[in-house]
């Protein structure tokens, strides 16, 4: 095992109506003007959006709102958040929905205190100093609620790249399953598909004795098999739903990959293809990554995993 250093402070409120104690944990981070970052749809028709306000109404704490996140969140949109939250002296950012929502609200909360061009932490300067983030998980897959992770797309070149760092981890994450069960099956599939690249990319790795990353990437792994099976059939299933989501932040706060080298390449693969034709980040995971199981599956596979495999012909 790899030396490393390992900091994940996110406090997380996991289960049903947890939405509606969004004030009290802004309150307990700091809050005192907080901007509502999110994308729109489903999370205003289901009423989340709704409850998340009327949750900050009741404590009294003042707020803005800033919609249109889109999958494969763009830049201008950051920008404009970034203007807002200057404007409006915002000393909290709430990202409420999926992953595109939350990873937008954490670059509008260190491009509002930098200077300079908010896109050059995509370039590859290191994020040191952010605005407290929170998120109201809406969507199971991309991690972002507990990772250092922030995924934009930059419409001048369509350039989609990551900025990373300790302090853009959220201070709090609201994981309600019952939030998902409304979710199209292509969302779900591809949230669960996202989730299992997680893994893999952390999975296939030449560092050696890592037996219990190896088996915990192996439990994540095993889990998105039978729960994803379960939920496809019964959409409304919130046990499996439960088990997805709490997966999907295992697989990307990054105490799996602790210790062991890593490989992001299908990654950086798929961020070209979704930018190039629009398709979910999960779902170019999908296409990419079966070359990639195949060429690796003798070197890495444990006994756990292959057993799990259906038989020649079975069906998948």
């Amino acid at each position: 095992m790899d030396n490393f250093t390992f900091y994940s402070p996110t406090y997380f409120v996991f289960g049903r109506e947890t939405e509606n104690q969004t004030a009290t944990y802004v309150k307990q981070f700091g809050g005192k003007k907080v901007l509502i970052h999110y994308g729109g749809g489903s999370v205003v028709r289901s009423g989340l959006l709704a409850r998340v306000k009327k949750s900050l109404d009741a404590e009294k704490i003042p707020y803005v709102e800033l919609g249109g996140a889109e999958p494969n969140p763009k830049s201008g949109l950051v920008y404009k958040g970034i203007e807002l939250a200057r404007k409006e002296k915002i000393d909290f950012v709430l990202g409420v929905g999926g992953g595109s929502a939350i990873d937008s609200a954490k670059a509008i909360a260190f491009g509002a205190l930098y200077d300079g061009d908010f896109w050059d932490f995509y370039k590859g300067k290191p994020v040191t100093e952010a605005i407290p983030v929170g998120c109201v998980l809406a969507l199971a897959g991309t991690g972002t609620e507990g990772s250092t992770d922030s995924v934009i797309t930059h419409e001048d070149g369509m350039y989609k790249r990551c900025a990373d760092g300790d302090c853009i981890r959220p201070k709090f994450a609201i994981m309600n399953p019952e939030l998902t069960t409304t979710l199209p099956p292509y969302q779900t599939a591809s949230g669960i598909a996202d989730i299992m690249a997680h893994s893999m990319e952390r999975l296939f790795s030449k560092t050696r004795d890592v037996e219990i990353t190896d088996r915990l990437l192996e439990a994540v792994l095993l889990t998105m098999v039978k729960e994803g099976r379960r939920v496809i059939k019964d959409p409304s299933n919130y046990e499996a739903r439960a088990n997805i989501m709490w997966a999907g932040m295992i697989a990307h706060n990054n105490v799996t990959g602790v210790g062991r080298a890593q490989d992001w390449g299908t990654h950086h693969m798929e961020n070209e293809l979704s930018t190039t034709y629009g398709c979910s980040h999960g779902a170019g995971l999908a296409i990419l990554f079966p070359p990639g199981w195949n060429m690796r599956l003798g070197q890495r596979m444990s006994p756990a995993l292959s057993s799990s495999r259906p038989a020649s012909g079975a069906a998948r």
